[in-house]
């Protein structure tokens, strides 16, 4: 990690910049500096670089860099005060549903344990979701979930093919729940987790396996219409598959 005192960033190799020059100037920086204020590059505390510092390390102007900063108070990541510089937060005050701080997040969530809480919650609302499936899908919602899981099973030897649909499968779920914030929120997290290892692991084909007979338990629930059981069975189900994937911290491993 690198040396920070309180009134700036010591080490400029804290700061990452491109290549390259992006097209997006504004969100090029914002996604450098939020990795870097994530990965505690720029630990809470810590002031920015002030204005001309970051316009020579990035090579663009002081409106994007003011934009920039905006945008990292926005998402919770700093405090600016007049007089008093730009101040990294604590942790607790980042919007982990903004993607970007999100995504940044889950890259640097070597002990899981962002991944834990993220999967928990992806339990809770889904849990909730299947219940209000249970009751309130259509026929044609449920001839879809019914289409998806049969898909399902032809893929199984495919663990890539496998992993894509099973998204579609619980996405049409959420569909016929008629939750629209829960399923946005899901969605949200769900494609950021997606996009790391820590995350998916290496599906096989008997993993898939489990996962479908998971499945099919969740949509006997939902064709008799039965809410508790869906979301029982949803719950088992979201555990599960995480704790088939979930890699060990090694100071645990024992």
């Amino acid at each position: 990690m690198a040396k920070s005192g309180r009134s700036g960033v010591e080490d400029p190799s804290a700061l990452k910049p491109w290549p390259k020059r992006p097209a997006r100037l504004a969100h090029a920086v914002v996604e450098s500096l939020t990795d870097s204020i994530v990965s505690g590059a720029i630990p809470p505390g810590s002031t920015l670089p002030v204005e001309p510092e970051l316009c020579e390390t990035f090579g663009v102007s002081r409106i994007t860099i003011r934009e920039a900063v905006k945008s990292l108070e926005a998402k919770g990541l700093v405090r600016a005060r007049q007089g008093s510089g730009t101040t990294v937060t604590p942790s607790e005050e980042w919007n982990l549903l903004d993607p970007v701080v999100l995504a940044a997040t889950v890259q640097h969530d070597d002990e899981l344990v962002v991944l834990d809480h993220l999967v928990g919650v992806r339990s809770a609302l889904e849990a909730q979701m299947a219940a209000q499936a249970a009751e309130l899908a259509t026929d044609d919602d449920l001839r879809g979930v019914e289409g998806l899981l049969d898909r399902l099973d032809e893929e199984i030897a495919t663990p890539a093919r496998f992993v894509e649909t099973d998204v579609l499968f619980h996405d049409r779920i959420m569909q016929a729940s008629r939750n629209r914030l829960g399923r946005s929120i899901i969605r949200t997290v769900h494609t950021q987790a997606r996009s790391t290892f820590l995350y998916t692991g290496t599906p096989d084909g008997h993993a898939c396996e489990q996962a479908n007979a998971e499945h099919r338990r969740i949509v006997e629930r939902l064709l008799v219409r039965d809410p508790q059981g869906a979301a029982q069975a949803m719950t088992a189900h979201i555990e599960a598959a995480w704790s088939r994937r979930r890699i060990p911290h090694p100071d645990i491993t024992g």
